[in-house]
């Protein structure tokens, strides 16, 4: 069953701050935004590259509620607009980064929340949305993580760089709403999925899509068993602005879709099914697997979300049939 169609009425004449927005969650939520531009929501798109912005975004260059800020988020913001609300989507989520970039990806995570949340606290923040991630859960035993539940980090590994970050981004959520009266809240995203990736994208997924829009074999480099909660990024994004219009204030929620937790290999047979391709096996050298992420289960309960009033619209199969056929 899908969700009653969301509405953004909330948001007329209020200025809108995505950052991260090249990336494939940040720039379907600025399509979105704009889908509904007649209430008169402006949204302010911001990335580092410019280039690359304005070719994924050419078609609104000429859209008056569109606007594009060049900004590195790990550094102050140089722009003087009041942004009543911003989702905070900029991060380095690409496993080649954990490896690469580690520092790179924990300044994204921090000094990106800090530099946002102390802009907005000076320029009439009505709310601050942060895109977490399931990764924050950690390592355990538990068959499904709800939003209390909290696992092992190894914080010596370099590759925990991205969790270990996303947990510290959380808690200045927390810590910015106590003291300074920040109104804060988390969407913590399972595994997401679709076909608007960067060319950068190295994650399992945009290599899976990848190799099958190419008519090329996917290749799995591990055995691909591992179990997770995914989710399409169309029903992400009105799962985050439904937390960013209906959520209670420093408070996190889980999103994913119950029907759509399979093993990494399953995802990839599915993709395979859908597009006449093969799965194959190609080990890693231990480099390559040393981006991995440790995590054997990650399962969410999608309780506190539904309470809301969001179920998803795609399950697995339906998602990739829509990215196939595109």
């Amino acid at each position: 069953m899908a969700q009653i169609g969301l509405s953004l009425e909330d948001l007329a004449g209020q200025n809108v701050l995505v950052t991260g927005a090249t990336g494939l969650v940040g720039s379907m939520l600025v399509r979105r935004l704009l889908q509904d531009s007649g209430n008169g929501c402006h949204v302010y798109a911001m990335a580092r590259n410019k280039e690359q912005g304005s070719r994924i975004f050419a078609e609104y260059n000429a859209n008056p509620y569109f606007n594009f800020i060049s900004q590195d988020i790990t550094q102050p913001l140089s722009c003087s607009e009041d942004f009543h609300y911003i989702i905070h989507a900029a991060s380095g989520a690409s496993p080649n980064a954990f490896v690469s970039m580690p520092v790179e990806v924990i300044k994204a995570n921090v000094l990106g929340a800090i530099n946002l949340l102390d802009y907005g606290r000076n320029h009439h923040l009505r709310r601050f949305l942060l895109i977490s991630s399931g990764e924050v859960y950690g390592e355990s035993d538990v068959s499904v993580f709800t939003e209390c539940d909290s696992g092992f980090v190894d914080t010596m590994s370099p590759r925990s760089c991205y969790p270990s970050s996303k947990r510290a981004a959380e808690t200045l959520c927390a810590s910015y709403s106590q003291e300074y009266g920040v109104d804060c809240v988390v969407a913590r995203l399972c595994h997401t999925y679709g076909r608007d990736f960067l060319p950068t994208d190295n994650r399992a997924y945009a290599q899976f899509f990848r190799a099958a829009l190419r008519g090329e074999d996917i290749v799995l480099k591990s055995k691909g068993d591992n179990y997770r909660s995914w989710i399409y990024v169309k029903d992400a994004v009105e799962a985050i602005l439904i937390i960013l219009l209906k959520g209670a204030s420093s408070e996190a929620y889980n999103v994913a879709d119950d029907s759509s937790n399979v093993t990494i290999r399953q995802f990839a047979e599915t993709i395979a099914n859908a597009s006449g391709s093969r799965v194959v096996f190609e080990l890693p050298d231990n480099d390559t697997s040393r981006q991995f992420s440790p995590i054997k289960r990650a399962v969410f309960d999608t309780t506190k979300i539904r309470q809301l009033g969001w179920t998803p619209k795609y399950n697995i199969q339906s998602a990739i049939a829509e990215i196939m056929k595109r």
